[in-house]
């Protein structure tokens, strides 16, 4: 969508670009600030590929997709958007070499970066058997999601094992300018503040709501004034 300087743009778990970024206008917003949006639906989710074998996710999957996707593209000069899932996935295709001008990580803190286990486990009682720790509705939600969206349950499970820890040493060689931008009520991945502490050239950033409730304008604006600042 749109024409300019290419963006890329990541989704979170259980959605797709379509809900993540076209349905709240998103990425509208940011091609009409002058932004050659792309994106894709991550493995196993939307209308991209779900294989249910294990051997279809090896560590880092989504990350070297969409390293591919880069170099199919040609893409040389980006920036690199990505949302809960999706900044997690920025996180290890910087790691493993992408080389954006700028970042934007939404809806994650320190431990969704450096500890993935614990909120793996959470997921995956949700999926597998409909619980969730401290919060019984989150794993219906979570349950209904999935069938809602015609997504299969095994592919999940398999995008939630091919995650790889980021330890803090890694991060702090990270020199890439990025915002980190979270609901004021969203600490599901951690704390903001704490892992732009952890990376030498990012800040974080509140906006209004829950990891959820968050995706909407005022994430949209946050993005688009640090990138064309």
């Amino acid at each position: 969508m749109g024409s300019g300087r290419t963006l890329l743009l990541l989704h979170g778990f259980i959605s797709d670009a379509q809900q993540n970024w076209m349905d709240t206008g998103i990425a509208r917003t940011l091609a009409e600030a002058g932004f050659r949006v792309i994106a894709p639906d991550l493995r196993g989710h939307g209308q991209s590929a779900a294989p249910e074998d294990a051997a279809s996710y090896p560590p880092d999957a989504l990350a070297m997709d969409q390293l591919a996707l880069i170099r199919h593209l040609g893409l040389s000069d980006f920036d690199l958007v990505g949302y809960s899932l999706g900044a997690r996935t920025a996180m290890r295709m910087l790691v493993k070499g992408a080389a954006p001008r700028r970042v934007v990580l939404g809806g994650m803190g320190a431990s969704g970066i450096t500890a993935v286990a614990a909120r793996r486990e959470f997921f995956r009682n949700a999926i597998e058997k409909g619980e969730a720790a401290a919060n019984p509705l989150a794993g219906k939600f979570i349950r209904a999601r999935i069938a809602e969206r015609g997504l299969r349950a095994q592919a999940l499970l398999h995008v939630l094992d091919q995650q790889v820890d980021t330890p803090p040493a890694v991060l702090s060689t990270i020199r890439t300018p990025i915002l980190i931008v979270s609901g004021r009520d969203d600490a599901d991945y951690g704390s903001a503040e704490e892992l732009a502490v952890l990376l030498p050239q990012a800040k974080a950033q509140r906006i209004s709501g829950n990891h959820l409730s968050a995706v909407g304008p005022e994430l949209s604006a946050a993005i688009t004034a640090f990138l064309t600042a």
